[in-house]
């Protein structure tokens, strides 16, 4: 692997990561108080879980896709959203946090293996490469992480921040 193909996996892994201009998926979840999980924040459809398994099921569908080349699209938005009247439990919390955790380590490692062709075309994706699926999965996440982060403001469930 040459210098640029490394330095792109790299910047492909911050991002992943929510390294550099973007709030990292541990830290915007860190501490959030079980108590409002299932809260909705002011003029919201969806509570804070929502939010969180909105990001991994649609990061779950990117993975699917670039795997199985058996893929069927999703219905958009049923399958990409939870039941928005869904009450859950700290474990099915906990859940979401580490099934997405997994998710994402599953990118990364195909980021970072060398035999992972960034540029070629997924066979049953048309167009679509992996470093295309990648970028996606990777901007769909910190758009909703910081939506996130500014619910969490809203409702007033960072506790004591500085900075």
């Amino acid at each position: 692997m040459d210098d640029s193909e490394r330095v792109l996996r790299d910047l492909l892994l911050q991002r992943l990561r929510g390294r550099g201009a973007h709030m990292p998926f541990e830290e915007a979840v860190k501490d959030f108080p079980m108590a409002a999980i299932n809260a909705r924040f002011p003029n919201g459809t969806y509570s804070s879980w929502g939010l969180l398994e909105h990001i991994r099921l649609t990061q779950l569908d990117i993975l699917d896709y670039v795997h199985d080349p058996n893929y069927a699209h999703k219905q958009w938005p049923k399958e990409y959203w939870p039941d928005e009247s869904k009450q859950v439990t700290p474990a099915e919390w906990d859940a979401t946090i580490a099934a997405f955790l997994a998710d994402r380590l599953e990118l990364e490692k195909l980021v970072e293996d060398p035999e992972t062709d960034l540029y070629a075309k997924i066979p049953w994706g048309g167009d679509h490469t992996i470093l295309r699926e990648i970028l996606i999965v990777s901007d769909h996440n910190a758009y909703h992480l910081g939506e996130f982060a500014i619910v969490r403001q809203v409702m007033g469930t960072w506790g004591n921040r500085e900075g």
